[in-house]
């Protein structure tokens, strides 16, 4: 199967202008036959094919934006929409929203169909597996075609866009540190594989906490869970090795809002007392934090207030309300306080 190509990848091979493609592959008078053969022969050989529905439309306004997220049964999510929506709405435009299943295919097939003329821009938060294979090329081609999109939560910085994410490391510092401060030497961290953007983020503050408090960084007590959300039994049998040990954790930082809530499950199996034997914090405040029993002490992602900035931040690039220059924009995050802490 052969690679897929863009236009930069033509005129980088033919040592020629991407302007000088884009006119070729129309058949542009200004452009000459033999330049033109050479240009369409290379093209058809990588069967590529430009999104000329998508160009032809740009000078068009659909009123629409697209919205792709790695999953639709999550709180978090499920308020940046209600963010976005809010913006969106008010500001005459319209919402289209994708789901990648946390699938690199599936997102590239989202894109595609969203980039062929039917949005005026697209906010996008990466799924697991193209974070993983870290394959951006259908960004590049965004690019080229002078769609503007806006990446959220989880970003890349090989990808040059504007971005608003939430202040992961810091989240995680003043968990952690507020473990501490209550008295927990042993703090255990379930956390994601390190090619999520946001688990890394998490990480990092985590460790920092630690250093900064004078305690010692135990690779045996941090947990990079790498099954999807929606294993729950898979993700529940990982967190039982950390809990159902001799000497179990005094403490827990999880990286989202699933994670604590199975440690808070299996605390109660295993007969610990929450908070008095083990205290728990998770990451992101929904409906299960809320309600669990006791309740969850979580840091807030203040998930609309990122939707209402990303829908704003898309808008404005789109009708040309902002800076040449590309902004990474980020939000603050608190710790909501319930019974799972001291």
């Amino acid at each position: 199967m052969k690679q897929k190509i863009t236009i930069k990848d033509i005129a980088k091979e033919l040592g020629v202008s991407t302007s000088t493609v884009s006119k070729a592959l129309k058949d542009s008078y200004e452009i000459s036959e033999s330049t033109k053969l050479k240009i369409k022969a290379f093209a058809d050989f990588y069967h590529f094919k430009p999104n000329s529905l998508a160009l032809k439309l740009r000078s068009q306004k659909t009123m629409v934006i697209g919205v792709v997220i790695p999953e639709i049964v999550h709180h978090f999510f499920s308020r940046v929409i209600s963010g976005i929506e809010q913006v969106a709405n008010k500001r005459g435009y319209n919402v289209m929203i994708c789901v990648s299943n946390e699938s690199y295919d599936k997102e590239l097939l989202n894109i595609e169909m969203l980039a062929n003329g039917s949005v005026d821009g697209i906010l996008i938060s990466l799924s697991k597996e193209t974070q993983k294979i870290k394959d951006f090329n259908h960004f590049n081609e965004l690019t080229e075609n002078s769609i503007p999109f806006v990446l959220f939560d989880r970003v890349e910085n090989e990808i040059n866009c504007d971005k608003i994410i939430i202040d992961d490391e810091g989240g995680a510092y003043k968990a952690t540190s507020y473990l501490i401060e209550k008295g927990a030497k042993k703090i255990a961290l379930i956390t994601t594989p390190d090619y999520v953007t946001v688990g890394e983020l998490r990480k990092k503050g985590y460790m920092r906490a630690l250093q900064k408090f004078g305690l010692d960084y135990n690779p045996s007590i941090v947990m990079a869970i790498d099954q999807n959300d929606d294993d729950h039994e898979a993700i529940y049998n990982q967190i039982k090795k950390l809990i159902f040990v001799k000497n179990p954790p005094d403490a827990i930082f999880a990286v989202n809002e699933l994670y604590a809530a199975l440690a808070l499950r299996i605390a109660k199996e295993r007969g610990l007392n929450v908070p008095n034997d083990l205290e728990i914090i998770g990451f992101t405040d929904g409906i299960i934090s809320e309600f669990s029993s006791p309740s969850l002490t979580t840091v807030a992602q203040h998930g609309a207030t990122m939707g209402k900035h990303a829908a704003e931040m898309l808008i404005n690039r789109i009708e040309k309300k902002i800076s040449e220059a590309f902004q990474t924009e980020i939000i603050s995050a608190n710790i909501m306080f319930r019974e799972s802490t001291k």
